[in-house]
C-alpha cells in the first residue's frame, strides 16, 4: 500500500512535469507559481489512495488525480478573487501578485488542462469518471453561488451553511475518492461508500477550516486569521452565535456586523470574545467529531480487508488534527 507521503511525491513529480507553453508568460507563469507553493495535494492523493484500496497498480488513477488537482486550484484562483483574499498557502494570491484578469484566465487554463488529463483515462472508465467529475464541477459552482448569495441574505441558518459547504468543499473530496475507486474497478456499493465517507469528512474538514480561521496561528495555518469575521462571512460559527446570543451579547454582535468603518483587529477580538462566551468553538468541535465518526463508520463498511484501509483511516485522523 502507498503511504500518503508516497502519493504526495507522485503527484508533485507529475505536476512539475506538466508542460505549458512559454508564452504568453502572464497566462502560464501564475500556474507555475500556484504549483510551486507547498500545497498538501489532499484531493489527488485521496484519488490514488482510493484506487490503491482495490489494486496495487495505481498508474491508471494518476491522470484523473492530476485533473482533480488542476480543477481544485482553478476554483481557488476564482474564489480568492471573489473573496478578495490576500494570502493562499502563506503567499500572495495570484490576483494580488498579478491582477484579477490574469487570475481569471490562468484559472480557466487550469480548468482546460484538467479536462485534458481526465480525457487520457482508459476508455473503460472514462464515461463514469466524466459523469462524476462534471456533476461535481457543477455542484462546486452551486456551492460558491450559495456562498455569495449568503452575503446579502439576512436569514441564513446553520443548516443552510452546511448544505453550502457540502457543495462548495465536501463534494470534491468525495468525488476524489469515488474517482479513485472507479479507476481501481471497485463495485458501485464500495464506490458510493467511499463517496459518502469523503462527503462527511469534507464537511468536517471545512468546519475545522472555519474554526482555524478564528483560532489558528496564521504562521502555522498559512493565511491571515479572522478574515471571516472581518468580512461578516456567514460561517457555522457565526450562524450558531446569532442563534444563541441574546440581550446585550446579541446587540454587540449585531452592532459589529452592521459597522462599515472599524478597526479590523478590534472587531476580530470582540467577535472572538463573543464566540468564546457562547462556547461556539466547543459546539463546532462537537459537530466535527460527529461527522468524522460517521465517516469512519462508512469506511469500515467498504468491502476490502481492514489492513488495506488502515492508510486511509490514518490519513483521515491526521486531517482532523491540523494545528490551531
Amino acid at each position: 500500500m502507498y503511504t500518503f507521503k508516497e502519493c504526495q511525491d507522485i503527484i508533485e513529480k507529475r505536476l512539475m512535469e506538466i508542460k505549458l507553453p512559454a508564452e504568453p508568460a502572464s497566462l502560464y507563469d501564475p500556474i507555475h507559481y500556484v504549483f510551486g507553493s507547498e500545497g498538501k495535494r489532499i484531493r489527488p492523493c485521496l484519488t490514488l489512495m482510493a484506487c490503491n484500496l482495490f489494486t496495487d497498480s495505481i498508474e491508471v488513477s494518476i491522470n484523473p488525480a492530476l485533473a482533480i488537482e488542476l480543477f481544485h486550484n482553478f476554483t481557488l484562483l476564482h474564489d480568492d478573487i471573489m473573496d478578495n483574499s490576500e494570502l493562499r498557502r502563506g503567499r500572495l494570491t495570484v490576483h494580488k501578485k498579478w491582477n484579477n484578469n490574469v487570475a481569471i484566465l490562468s484559472g480557466d487554463a487550469m480548468l482546460i488542462k484538467a479536462y485534458d488529463y481526465l480525457s487520457q483515462s482508459p476508455g473503460s472508465v472514462l464515461a463514469d469518471l466524466l459523469s462524476v467529475f462534471n456533476q461535481t464541477a457543477l455542484q462546486v459552482c452551486e456551492g460558491q453561488q450559495y456562498d455569495m448569495d449568503f452575503e446579502s441574505e439576512m436569514e441564513v441558518t446553520a443548516a443552510d451553511y452546511l448544505k453550502m459547504i457540502e457543495l462548495k468543499t465536501s463534494v470534491l473530496i468525495a468525488a476524489s475518492l469515488k474517482i479513485g475507486a472507479i479507476c481501481g474497478k471497485a463495485g458501485k456499493m464500495d464506490s458510493d461508500l467511499l463517496y459518502q465517507f469523503g462527503r462527511n469528512l469534507g464537511i468536517a474538514f471545512q468546519l475545522q477550516d472555519d474554526l482555524l480561521d478564528v483560532y489558528a496561528d496564521p504562521n502555522v495555518f498559512g493565511k491571515s486569521g479572522g478574515g471571516d469575521i472581518v468580512a461578516n462571512k456567514k460561517t457555522f460559527l457565526l450562524m450558531n452565535a446569532l442563534t444563541l446570543a441574546s440581550g446585550k451579547t446579541l446587540a454587540i454582535l449585531t452592532d459589529w456586523l452592521g459597522k462599515k468603518d472599524f478597526n479590523k483587529d478590534e472587531k476580530i477580538r470582540a467577535v472572538t470574545d463573543i464566540y468564546n462566551s457562547l462556547k461556539i468553538n466547543e459546539i463546532t468541535e462537537s459537530k466535527i467529531v460527529e461527522l468524522f465518526s460517521k465517516a469512519r463508520l462508512l469506511l469500515d463498511k467498504v468491502s476490502v480487508e481492514k489492513e488495506r484501509k488502515k492508510i486511509l483511516e490514518q490519513f483521515a485522523l491526521q486531517l482532523m488534527k491540523r494545528e490551531k
